[in-house]
């Protein structure tokens, strides 16, 4: 099917997206964005409150208003089937809906809101239960533990049917946390201590040794607990974890513990004027780099230099108390709750690089340079041995979080291979090398974790109209932005990644997360964008179909429509208001950069014709 494309149409397409993305700064220059409102968060959060309210006074209200908003926001956004999802635009599922069904029971709700409870009942007896949950993580009990604590606390689930967690190994020195294999995955040690305790605290376990190790580990993992905290009181920025972690020390009667203290302000501080929570805060960081980086060279200097200050900023110069990080790298958030990764610290590296001053001064340049060498030594150490880069801990477990991922590695690559362009060879020569070397192995790594049909699974994103959630179209997009340069790209690799992007596009020219799954705005726009960042032209079928959808949702004004397409392999959903804007700005800026660039070479060509007009351009 042959289509064809208009350089007017994309370029009036791309400077309203561009400019819609630019008005969405706030007052200091850079990207906020807005998550997602999430049933799960809102959920949890009424159980912490509810905990901290059964041991107040009953004259004292001061908490009701938030409980009742938020179970009202509850009801009013229970999905058809009974059940709720992460988002209010998540399919329901079995964990989300048993954490709400379980705060009308423990806020004693349900008469209030009968149909809501008796709807939500059927639905988890329909799916499966306490064995659902079980089911949905396997091994993995960074979620399932928290969800069946939840629900014992409301006095729905036996605490003898919730698996124990070993809440004493946290006393241990941080680096022997990978040696011992912890049941939950590197970022969840606030969970493992807090929700462990509160199991240990309602159902002892038999063995008189590990019932006396762990009763002389509370008081010491509670000083680990504080410890890791962050300032505002918000792990990790996240409802669902400062939630569990307070929920669990407030139902063992700890409310005036200063963690309980502090993650009740975070909550209060973060609940929206509707009622809800958010899954997160916010990604101001993450949404900051992938808009300068889809604004690639088009930020005039006042624009970049409060952003670029900014971002120096939110590197961190010490030890990470929480994950024991070493400094170097940058989080998703300038919030305190945030934890240094491999995602988003090759994000930093890049936009950096997209944010030098174009006369650079002595100091400026050389601050620069420190800090992106920092930012690159630490991704080096982060690199596990199979040439790959995990989340956050190098070698930890293997549990999804911390082992090497596609998506992430593919990214580091990009940012290293981006910073060797940049830096002076004479400077850095064993850096530059490990550099090189790393690159090297990481797409070793790639190559093999490539699927048959020559797809690669990312481990941030998913998709809910996928099979197994997963979103081969995500993460292909994303390995193959790093194969788009240098000698990788005309790769075996690379030729099987463009024909299975070729080969999943939807007839309507938009791309899904996989074979017929609905298109989307952001897979659309970052199929698009990868394909020409490898070198297909505007005028290829595939890619003219993709530009027009995506024109076309631009000019009917739909291209600022979200999609849940996160965290697919923890169960959980989310979407981000900026995520689709940045992705259409990102593709429509790079089919109008090569588009100009076609039209200049033969603007070119022509006035070389017309001044030798008997040669032809192959003679040339």
């Amino acid at each position: 099917m042959s289509e064809t494309i208009s350089c007017q149409r994309i370029q009036a397409a791309y400077q309203r997206s561009r400019a819609e993305l630019l008005s969405l700064r706030n007052s200091t220059g850079h990207w906020t964005g807005e998550l997602s409102t999430s049933a799960l968060s809102t959920a949890t959060a009424i159980m912490a409150l509810e905990m901290i309210r059964r041991k107040r006074p009953p004259a004292d209200l001061s908490l009701n208003t938030y409980i009742d908003n938020g179970i009202r926001w509850l009801a009013e956004h229970q999905n058809s089937d009974g059940g709720w999802g992460d988002t209010v635009k998540s399919f329901s599922n079995i964990s989300t809906t048993m954490l709400c069904h379980a705060v009308f029971h423990a806020t004693k709700s349900t008469e209030q809101y009968v149909s809501n409870v008796v709807n939500a009942r059927q639905y988890i007896d329909r799916v499966g239960g306490v064995e659902a949950v079980v089911a949905r993580y396997g091994k993995d009990k960074t979620f399932s533990v928290p969800i069946l604590t939840h629900c014992a606390l409301a006095g729905l689930v036996k605490w003898k049917t919730i698996p124990a967690l070993p809440f004493e190994l946290a006393c241990l020195p941080a680096r022997f946390y990978k040696t011992v294999r912890l049941p939950v995955v590197s970022y969840a040690l606030p969970a493992l201590i807090a929700i462990g305790q509160v199991r240990h605290h309602f159902c002892k376990p038999r063995n008189p040794i590990t019932r006396l190790i762990r009763k002389l580990a509370v008081k010491r993992s509670l000083k680990k607990l504080i410890s890791i905290q962050p300032s505002n009181g918000g792990f990790l920025e996240a409802a669902p974890l400062t939630s569990f972690v307070t929920m669990s020390l407030a139902g063992m009667g700890l409310t005036e513990h200063p963690v309980v203290q502090k993650g009740l302000q975070f909550l209060l501080d973060s609940v929206r004027p509707d009622g809800s929570w958010p899954i997160d805060t916010n990604l101001a960081t993450w949404t900051t780099t992938l808009s300068v980086n889809a604004l690639e060279g088009t930020l005039a200097e006042f624009e970049k230099t409060p952003i670029r200050e900014w971002l120096l900023q939110q590197q961190y110069k010490e030890l990470h108390p929480y994950t024991s990080a070493e400094p170097g790298g940058w989080a998703w958030t300038d919030l305190p709750g945030g934890v240094p990764d491999a995602d988003d610290t090759p994000g930093a590296i890049l936009a950096l690089l997209n944010l030098q001053p174009e006369e650079p001064d002595t100091q400026q340049t050389a601050d620069l340079q420190v800090a992106l060498r920092n930012g690159v030594k630490w991704l080096l150490d982060l690199q596990n041995s199979n040439g790959g880069w995990p989340t956050f801990c190098r070698g930890w477990g293997a549990l999804p979080f911390d082992q090497s991922a596609a998506d992430i590695s593919a990214h580091v690559i990009r940012a290293l291979q981006a910073w060797l362009q940049t830096e002076p060879e004479s400077a850095e020569a064993e850096l530059r090398l490990r550099a090189e070397r790393a690159v090297r192995n990481s797409f070793k790594y790639l190559a093999k974790v490539q699927r048959p049909d020559g797809s690669w699974l990312p481990l941030w994103f998913g998709n809910q109209h996928v099979e197994n959630d997963e979103n081969p179209v995500y993460g292909t997009a994303r390995v193959l932005a790093a194969y788009a340069h240098g000698e990788q790209c005309g790769s075996i690799q690379a030729e099987q990644g463009i024909l299975f992007l070729k080969s999943v596009q939807n007839l309507d020219g938009g791309w899904g997360g996989a074979t017929s799954a609905p298109s989307s705005v952001e897979e659309t726009a970052l199929a698009v964008d990868t394909l020409l960042a490898l070198g297909l032209e505007p005028a290829d079928s595939v890619v003219a179909q993709g530009l027009n959808w995506l024109s076309g949702r631009v000019e009917n004004g739909t291209y600022t429509e979200t999609t849940p397409i996160g965290f697919y392999f923890a169960k959980l959903w989310y979407f981000e208001q900026l995520y689709p804007i940045i992705f259409t700005v990102s593709a429509l800026h790079r089919a109008e950069t090569v588009l100009k660039k076609s039209a200049d070479d033969n603007l070119r060509l022509s006035l070389e014709e017309e001044d030798y007009p008997i040669m032809s351009v192959k003679e040339k």
